[in-house]
């Protein structure tokens, strides 16, 4: 990585498969790529897709825990560790953006897979803070997008803003092609993958916001939480941000292992 300059970029990765983590396969190779095109953060504030809650809360542990929230997968992943440092001053700061009455501090989460798996390629040293946000399941979309705005002059405070979902997140249909040995992307999952991208590049955020509400956006996302993280780094970027697609692809046939890098 290179030194933190002026304004920090925000970026959106598609984390998928938990096995990401620790295989070496296409997107573990790709997002080292990446992280060779980040500048340094001071630290990185993460919205991932897998602390989808009552509430939008900031961690605010000095050592945040390395949590394994999933199951099935072999013992060397429940193994990993991600010992970054916390920032509790970043996670007061974040709630000041926000508002004390929409956002708040707690000590009751740490660091869950949609961020440990990626940043384990992205800063494998884990020597850089990092501070979680979660999602509100009980806001709309645009209030997250507005969120998302309202934290933008992190940026300019040497913070990476990292979303970590999916563009498209469809576990039944992505199972069953893997179970049938279909690596095949089907046509709705490469269409709705397109628009997003689309989308988020030509700041369309009336497509962005009503995404999930037809037919095609929910057999993308059943459930919202792997498309909100999205929603954060669209609000943080300014109107002369360039907008790219690092990484592109699917996972399990299904999943868009998509990047959004804005700036």
């Amino acid at each position: 990585m290179t030194a933190t300059p002026a304004r920090m970029p925000g970026l959106f990765v598609g984390h998928g498969n938990p096995m990401n983590a620790i295989e070496e396969n296409r997107w573990s190779q790709a997002q080292r790529a990446l992280a060779g095109r980040l500048p340094r953060p001071r630290a990185v504030l993460a919205i991932s897709a897998h602390w989808y809650v009552e509430g939008t809360l900031a961690t605010g542990a000095l050592r945040p825990e390395t949590i394994h929230d999933f199951g099935g997968f072999p013992p060397e992943l429940y193994s990993v560790q991600y010992p970054a440092p916390g920032d509790p001053a970043l996670a007061r700061r974040v709630v000041s953006l926000l508002g004390a009455g929409r956002a708040s501090v707690t000590g009751d989460w740490g660091l869950d897979h949609g961020t440990w798996s990626v940043l384990r390629h992205l800063l494998p040293a884990a020597d850089v803070p990092v501070v979680q946000l979660s999602l509100d399941a009980g806001l709309a979309p645009a209030e997250h997008l507005a969120l998302g705005r309202a934290l933008a002059p992190l940026r300019d405070e040497g913070i990476l803003i990292l979303g970590s979902g999916n563009l498209t997140h469809n576990l039944r249909h992505a199972f069953g092609a893997w179970h049938r040995g279909d690596a095949a992307a089907p046509p709705w999952a490469v269409a709705f993958d397109e628009a997003a991208a689309r989308a988020a590049s030509e700041r369309d955020e009336a497509w962005l916001l009503g995404a999930l509400e037809g037919e095609a956006g929910r057999l993308a996302h059943p459930t919202p939480d792997h498309w909100l993280p999205l929603l954060y780094v669209a609000g943080a970027a300014g109107p002369s941000d360039p907008i790219s697609s690092p990484i592109t692809g699917f996972d399990m046939g299904s999943l868009s292992m998509r990047s959004i890098l804005v700036g």
